[in-house]
């Protein structure tokens, strides 16, 4: 199934294909591999070699990038295993329903508060808006933490999915891969909402 995709990332990086991967161990084996295909070391090169070695440490360093992080490492496992890209799902879940409306009625709030601030040229006007702005913060923070907490617990079960898909045989492995779509989506979900979240944090400190 893998001739459907230009590379197996897995592969390319000496690991093997599974649902969870140490980041710190995976980064040690990306630095190892890349080592010598680095654009610091082939600058004497030959252009032939020097375009060869940095293909190779694109290569490397996008296998990385995406084995790096759960939601792009289980989406490449999902399509070598499936041969095709998991179908576009645009419901959020019911179970998160009542978060996505919250961050959703939040973020929406603090757009016009920050619409609000940005009209405002007056120095205690500003000084008071400020003020204001903390508590959007506050609340913001609020429901990062909540989303952090999901996370973790989302971390926490691809971890024991992935030991059952290590001691599961090849051909058992495919009833495996709904609950992996499920934990991808899941973390879709997790990071575009921290995403917009730290967006107007960031906003609202200055």
């Amino acid at each position: 199934m893998q001739d459907n995709f230009q590379f197996d990332y897995f592969s390319l990086l000496s690991e093997p294909r599974r649902p969870w991967l140490d980041t710190d161990l995976l980064k040690q084996t990306f630095l190892t591999l890349s080592a010598s295909a680095h654009p610091d070391k082939i600058h004497s090169a030959s252009d032939a070699d020097k375009a060869d070695a940095t293909k190779k440490f694109t290569e490397l360093n996008a296998a990385f990038h995406c084995l790096a992080e759960p939601k792009s490492r289980l989406l490449h496992l999902l399509e070598l295993e499936r041969g095709a890209k998991p179908a576009d799902i645009q419901q959020i879940p019911a179970a998160l329903a009542d978060l996505f409306a919250g961050i959703a009625t939040t973020c929406r709030h603090a757009d016009a508060f920050l619409a609000e601030k940005s009209s405002v040229t007056s120095p205690l006007l500003q000084v008071q808006l400020f003020e204001r702005g903390q508590d959007w913060v506050e609340k913001l923070n609020a429901l990062q933490q909540t989303l952090n907490a999901l996370r973790e617990q989302a971390l926490t079960d691809l971890k024991s999915l992935d030991a059952v898909w290590m001691q599961a045989e090849n051909n058992s492995r495919t009833e495996i891969l709904p609950k992996l779509e499920e934990l991808y989506r899941l973390f879709g979900y997790f990071n575009r909402w921290q995403n917009q979240i730290r967006e107007r944090v960031v906003q609202l400190s200055f």
